[in-house]
């Protein structure tokens, strides 16, 4: 499909998004950070209002008519988000954000000589390895780093090649009979890559490891079906897809819910309770403990229907040519290096890269007084900036409502960055104290 294909109205499109249409310096704002949280249409900012307006009050607290509609609108969006991913609505627990989901997996291990009650699957010790990969976000390393930590478990990781893919040459070595667990990203928010998600599962059932694939930048670009994935548990998060902050997914198999503990206890999430113990209720409820993020439940649902009614196939094919435009046009620039996977069909829309003898934030904060909103830093994935010896990148990520236009305005004004003040990089592994999502 042409990105310029009337069944691909970009431009009817935007007009969705009143933020598009705002000035920043003076200059009409091109949005090129959507891996770091997406823009927001009027259709998932409306449902928001009017669940507001019309409908606000707790769920599962009272008998009356308020509290009924708004129970009935947090399920029917755990529905509908649930079947956006092919899943079941039982599969899909509502957390804060991708973080957190990755987080209540690793919660649910336990030192193997520990006296808490536990599922075998979620005992680790001392000659147990999780695998992850070395393009990880930091939100699924370090949680893991320190359940190793705290169990003796050994953390090991797929390495990364050269044109940023991941190395399975050693597969078998690295997913071996000790495994217990492997999580990795599908696609990297740094490299852009793509990753094989078969050949992965299919070496960790062979080993009975359990496996996590982290789909924050995957689930709002292009088609994703837990089902055909058959991965154990799915996270992503509701910023990233056009929806609102404060709410994540945990798509994971109920039989394996079932047998992971609770993170926050408290209100809603117990059956049973007397003043020296308590019963927990089935998952999804026993992780949703206290007021749930009801509005933005509502809001990441409208967020759903609107990525359905375009097409995630649509969505995807759009963002692959407009990655190719962007790739060819930066291509051509002297003394910038883009970092990642050449080829658009082995990457999502996310170009990152550095230019000679400059700061990324310097070139970030030049971009933005031309209305140009990128990121800049290390993108919370260190281990991946040491691996190809930067100290950070430049990073422009796409998403369904950018234009080639947008893509020419970034070109436009890099050129310029040659005649602002020089900054020289900081040697590879300084710190940017930045926020990185």
């Amino acid at each position: 499909m042409d990105v310029t294909s009337p069944a691909y109205d970009v431009e009817r499109m935007r007009s969705d998004f009143p933020i598009l249409r705002r000035n920043v310096h003076g200059r009409g704002l091109v949005y090129l950070d959507s891996a770091s949280s997406s823009q927001a249409p009027r259709q998932v900012l409306d449902a928001m209002y009017q669940h507001h307006r019309g409908h606000h009050a707790n769920i599962g607290r009272a008998a009356h008519a308020l509290a009924a509609e708004a129970g009935a609108a947090y399920e029917n969006a755990r529905s509908r988000v649930a079947a956006f991913v092919g899943a079941r609505p039982g599969q899909v627990v509502f957390t804060g954000n991708a973080t957190e989901a990755i987080n209540l997996v690793a919660h649910a291990f336990v030192a193997r000589e520990s006296r808490q009650p536990a599922d075998p699957r979620f005992r680790l010790g001392p000659g147990d390895e999780v695998v992850v990969t070395e393009m990880e976000h930091h939100s699924n390393l370090v949680p893991w780093q320190l359940l190793c930590q705290r169990t003796g478990a050994t953390l090991r990781w797929i390495s990364l090649t050269d044109d940023g893919h991941l190395d399975l040459s050693r597969l078998d070595r690295v997913i071996n009979r000790r495994t217990r667990l492997v999580s990795w990203v599908h696609v990297s928010n740094l490299l852009g890559t793509v990753n094989p998600t078969r050949e992965i599962v299919d070496r960790a059932r062979a080993v009975g490891a359990l496996t996590l694939l982290d789909g924050s930048q995957s689930v709002p670009h292009r088609p994703v079906d837990v089902r055909a994935l058959d991965v154990d548990f799915l996270v992503f998060t509701g910023h990233k897809m056009c929806g609102p902050t404060g709410i994540g997914v945990l798509c994971g198999r109920v039989d394996l819910l079932d047998a992971m503990p609770p993170l926050l206890t408290g209100g809603g999430m117990v059956a049973t309770v007397d003043l020296t113990e308590a019963t927990f209720l089935p998952a999804p409820a026993r992780f949703e403990a206290g007021t749930p993020a009801i509005t933005q439940a509502v809001g990441l649902a409208a967020a759903v229907d609107y990525l359905n009614a375009l097409g995630m196939t649509a969505v995807r094919d759009h963002e692959r040519q407009l990655t190719r435009y962007t790739l060819d046009a930066l291509g051509t620039m002297a003394g910038l290096r883009i970092l990642g996977p050449p080829a658009t069909a082995e990457r999502g829309g996310v170009v990152s890269f550095v230019v000679d003898g400059w700061e990324p934030a310097a070139v970030a904060r030049h971009l933005d007084r031309h209305g140009v909103q990128v990121r800049a830093g290390r993108h919370c994935a260190a281990p991946v900036c040491r691996r190809y010896g930067v100290p950070g990148t430049v990073r422009a990520s796409l998403h369904l409502y950018n234009t080639r236009a947008d893509i020419d305005r970034l070109v436009a004004a890099l050129p310029d960055v040659t005649t602002a003040r020089h900054r020289p990089l900081p040697p590879p592994g300084v710190p940017h104290g930045e926020r990185c999502p």
